[in-house]
């Protein structure tokens, strides 16, 4: 199973940027998080690991294992007979202007089963994360000397 989403936002990539890669402060901004807690390492960086609990799922356990700084990372959560990798993708445009975008594939004997069952909450939880990104983004940007 394959979801996607994307949307732009009229702030700068930096600003954009910090704001997504502070995933514990996810909650914060987005209905589709409950709660973040890193359970290796500190912040977003190669084989940092952080625990997620989202509405109406269980906790998964989420290891980033691609990553450029100010752009994009990977990471993937495994479980028996399941992978599923998300993608998130820091796009500067012009004017101060973002595009963000996040992709979800599951795979695997289970994963494909549990992907099309869960397929219309994983893209609602997608779209409300971008919107929220958006919005919080959008909010750091006006408030900084100069707007954005």
């Amino acid at each position: 199973m394959h979801a996607e989403d994307s949307i732009e936002i009229n702030a700068p990539a930096e600003i954009v940027w910090r704001v997504f890669r502070d995933v514990e402060r996810w909650p914060e901004w987005t209905a589709s998080m409950d709660e973040i807690t890193f359970v290796r390492g500190d912040a977003l960086e190669d084989g940092a690991a952080v625990r997620i609990k989202q509405p109406r799922l269980p906790r998964v356990t989420w290891r980033v294992t691609e990553l450029t700084p100010g752009r994009s990372w990977v990471w993937e959560s495994r479980s028996p007979g399941a992978l599923t990798i998300a993608r998130h993708v820091v796009t500067p445009l012009d004017e101060g202007t973002t595009r963000v975008e996040q992709s979800i594939d599951q795979s695997g004997p289970l994963g494909g089963v549990i992907g099309r069952l869960m397929a219309g909450t994983t893209r609602r939880y997608l779209r409300i994360e971008a919107e929220g990104l958006k919005a919080a983004a959008e909010q750091q940007a006006a408030e900084r000397p100069g707007g954005s």
